[in-house]
């Protein structure tokens, strides 16, 4: 078993139950959640790509998509120097150097450490809270991943542009209510919405997220997919929500 490296007092050590995977978390920063194991599963990424991930926190989407047979060679952006780093020991942790490059730097830099038209997907949970309309965290990590500034998704967006092959693909979550403003910022970056899934918490309830695949220089088709259930009425999960998390 590969040797754990030093974690400190207010990390956790996770097991993803996923090919042997295994992820340290800060107690107090932002921990993954749902949206990342969704987001892995919808995204269609051939073994063979080369992947960026815009905004990568402590690099559970590349670990994921490796999990699940998705992607090849993957270039994790991140700016804050705590996420940036705990990243590269879970890389580390799981033996993944040789797969999966931790960059601390802004997404809208990505083409200064990649050439341009060089990636086949990218990846991306972008922050989802907004301006002076969510409460920000006293936790600078946390405040990071949860709100987003007003060029937020303009500099992600424009990151994935300059580094995506010609037709090349970016997927990602965001909440349902603000669908038509990311496909807006999305279609203004030249990055244009194809296939669409709403989630819903339970079938009696509205959609609180949605799941995008856009590409590069498309023309403009729009593909809704059957909704994804959480919940069932009795509480429990579904049985894709139950697949989707490799549960038997």
């Amino acid at each position: 078993m590969r040797k754990i490296p030093f974690m400190e007092a207010d990390e956790t050590m996770e097991d993803l139950q996923l090919a042997g995977l295994r992820l340290i978390q800060k107690k107090n920063a932002f921990r993954f959640g749902m949206d990342a194991v969704l987001l892995a599963d919808f995204a269609e990424i051939r073994p063979d790509d080369t992947v960026a991930d815009l905004g990568t926190g402590n690099g559970i989407l590349p670990l994921l998509l490796t999990g699940r047979g998705k992607g090849n060679r993957f270039h994790a952006f991140e700016l804050m120097p705590e996420a940036a780093a705990l990243a590269g020991r879970n890389i580390a942790l799981n033996g993944l150097e040789d797969r999966i490059r931790v960059i601390e730097a802004d997404a809208r830099r990505a083409s200064e450490f990649l050439e341009k038209c060089s990636v086949d997907a990218v990846v991306c949970n972008p922050p989802y809270g907004h301006p002076a309309a969510s409460l920000v965290s006293d936790n600078p990590e946390k405040a990071a991943a949860r709100s987003q500034e007003e060029d937020t998704l303009a500099r992600f967006f424009r990151g994935a542009f300059e580094i995506l092959k010609g037709r090349g693909k970016l997927f990602l979550i965001y909440p349902a209510p603000q669908m038509l403003h990311v496909m807006k910022a999305l279609q203004a970056h030249h990055l244009e919405p194809k296939r669409f899934r709403l989630v819903y918490p339970r079938e009696n309830k509205p959609a609180n997220l949605v799941l995008i695949e856009a590409v590069k220089d498309a023309k403009p088709t729009l593909h809704p997919m059957k909704p994804l259930i959480i919940y069932q009425m009795n509480g429990d999960l579904t049985n894709e929500l139950k697949s989707i998390y490799h549960m038997k």
